[in-house]
């Protein structure tokens, strides 16, 4: 038994990396790649686990998404290059019933769905965390830039050093549990170009692959082709409104419209320019008004994770900083618990297109701590 005054390896572990197991989740893209090539090259136990998570056959003839059939043949490439085993889990009918069904439903529903989130929380940090701790590892390291850190009451979440690859908006409802588990090896690094630099040193195939940019299962980010696909008949065509309730136009489904849109509506001539503020998805009706009918300032919230050291409804509010898109900075704010497992906040200032199915994001007002967050909804 190794004494209280044995080192910690680099992963936090009081033991020689060559006896700490770690599953690594690789895509197939650089930086998870990038990840198990530097934990391989330290001496760890490495083991490397893709998800299969939709028909790859069909995604063959496309570039720049993740867990497609040339993400799986790159992921075993590098694999077999730095020695170390690779499994394939079809995870094809619990990403469907998890993540695809509700996309495609929340969508429907006139909601801005994440699924990125959901697919770290229902299958990457869930069924994936429990097949890592079935083959004995001690813990699951992922290419997410983002940064676990040590603190006073446990580990905590970080936003990354490198704020344009900051992804702690998609990973918030990663719980306390899970974060014990959970390594990041990338999230202290200041730029994609040091991970590039890594990737080049390890002599990976993947050093210049483009990240990719769409959701993996959403071809050219043309949402409303795959949804028609998922629930045929959905496209069904409309009018499109003025909030003062003049009929301005007709459209050929809701689905082809989001909150805060101003190009594409099909109603030009107009001398003011419009958005869409509201769709009914009941009457089949997209509604449009000024920019200024966009600004919201009180968010509902519900499904919070909190990830703060007292607990939510220890205080009757928090002041906060908080995104509601990823794109966006972090925004002063209060949050305050609500009964019910429920939240609201507001917004100190304003902010335009806030769509329920989008995720709010707690941060500290100083610091880059991730406090939680939670789900739009329309309260």
């Amino acid at each position: 038994m190794l004494d209280s005054s044995t080192p910690l390896n680099s992963l936090g572990f009081a033991k020689p990396p060559s006896e700490t197991r770690v599953v690594v989740a690789m895509s197939g893209g650089v930086d998870s790649s990038v990840v198990a090539a530097m934990l391989a090259d330290e001496g760890y136990d490495v083991v490397g686990v893709t998800l299969q998570l939709y028909d790859h056959g069909a995604a063959l003839a496309r570039k720049g998404a993740c867990c497609a059939g040339r993400d799986i043949h790159d992921a075993r490439r590098v694999a077999e290059a730095m020695g170390f085993p690779h499994y394939v889990l079809d995870y094809e009918n619990v990403f469907r019933d998890a993540v695809i069904d509700e996309f495609a439903d929340s969508y429907l529903a006139g909601a801005t769905p994440v699924p990125c989130i959901r697919c770290n929380e229902r299958v990457k940090f869930k069924d994936l965390l429990e097949t890592a701790r079935d083959l004995d590892a001690d813990c699951m390291a992922t290419g997410h830039y983002i940064q676990r850190k040590e603190g006073a009451a446990g580990p905590e979440l970080h936003a990354a050093a490198d704020a344009a690859r900051d992804q702690s908006y998609f990973l918030f409802s990663t719980t306390a549990e899970q974060l014990g588990y959970l390594r990041f090896p990338l999230g202290h690094l200041k730029s994609k170009a040091e991970t590039r630099e890594l990737a080049a040193k390890y002599g990976l195939s993947v050093a210049d692959k483009p990240d990719s940019q769409d959701i993996c299962f959403v071809p050219n980010g043309n949402y409303a082709s795959v949804i028609e696909k998922l629930r045929p008949g959905a496209a069904e065509p409309g009018e499109i409104v003025h909030a003062d309730g003049r009929v301005l136009g007709h459209h050929d489904g809701v689905l082809h419209y989001t909150i805060g849109q101003r190009r594409g509506l099909g109603i030009g001539g107009l001398a003011e320019p419009l958005y869409v503020v509201r769709l009914d998805v009941d009457a089949h009706r997209v509604i449009v008004g000024p920019k200024e009918m966009l600004a919201t300032r009180r968010v509902p919230l519900r499904e919070i994770n909190w990830l703060g050291d007292a607990p939510l409804d220890s205080r009757a509010e928090w002041p906060v900083s908080v995104r509601v898109r990823s794109t966006r900075p972090p925004a002063e704010a209060i949050l305050r618990p609500l009964p019910g497992g429920l939240a609201e906040v507001e917004l100190l200032t304003p902010e335009d297109g806030v769509s329920p199915g989008q995720a709010c994001v707690f941060y500290e007002t100083e610091g880059s701590r991730v406090l939680g967050g939670g789900w739009i909804w329309r309260g």
